[in-house]
């Protein structure tokens, strides 16, 4: 069965991006020793493609009209209408994530699912009890505020570290394994 991975960046104080969404910070990281080969191997096991509203948003605003999952099935949780690039597989749904996670694992085939984000949607998912992995590099800046990692109704049992290791500039990358639990409840 297709596993629901949040392979996500942080601040080294557990924020995604500024209060602003600004992503200058981690950006300055691009092509750090390790990232894109770390980055390339999780993305040859994905099937399908989850992400918020804002997180589209965001992308559409810095690459327009670029989708850079192309052949990939993607969903967008949203309560606004967007339009979706040529080419690309996008379905655009609101509503409790439990109400699709069929069809996302039809989509996903014998692959994973990755939750790219944002902490908003990578929680709804982990309070559903329907997370099954966090993948997580962490980058040596403080942000001091911002969106923040996964703020999930907590507090949650212990996660297992399942694999860590160090990457260039300093980032370093953990694997998380969430304990099978019930979900939150409403």
């Amino acid at each position: 069965m297709p596993r629901i991975q949040y392979f996500v960046a942080a601040s080294l104080d557990g924020f995604i991006a500024t209060p602003t969404d600004d992503l200058a910070w981690l950006l300055q990281f691009d092509g750090f020793e390790g990232g894109a080969d770390s980055y390339n191997a999780f993305l040859a096991g994905v099937g399908c493609i989850v992400m918020g509203g804002e997180t589209y948003a965001w992308l559409m605003q810095h690459e327009p009209d670029m989708w850079p999952y192309i052949g990939t099935p993607s969903y967008v949780f949203t309560r606004h209408e967007h339009h979706a690039p040529e080419g690309a597989d996008i379905t655009f749904v609101r509503g409790d994530v439990r109400e699709f996670i069929g069809d996302l694992r039809r989509d996903a085939r014998d692959r994973n699912i990755w939750l790219v984000g944002g902490g908003n949607l990578a929680a709804q998912f982990g309070d559903a009890g329907l997370l099954d992995e966090i993948i997580l590099s962490v980058i040596p800046v403080v942000l001091g505020n911002g969106k923040p990692l996964l703020p999930m109704k907590g507090p949650t049992p212990p996660l297992e570290l399942t694999a860590s290791r160090t990457l260039g500039r300093g980032v370093v990358e953990l694997r998380y394994v969430l304990p099978s639990v019930s979900p939150a409840p409403e």
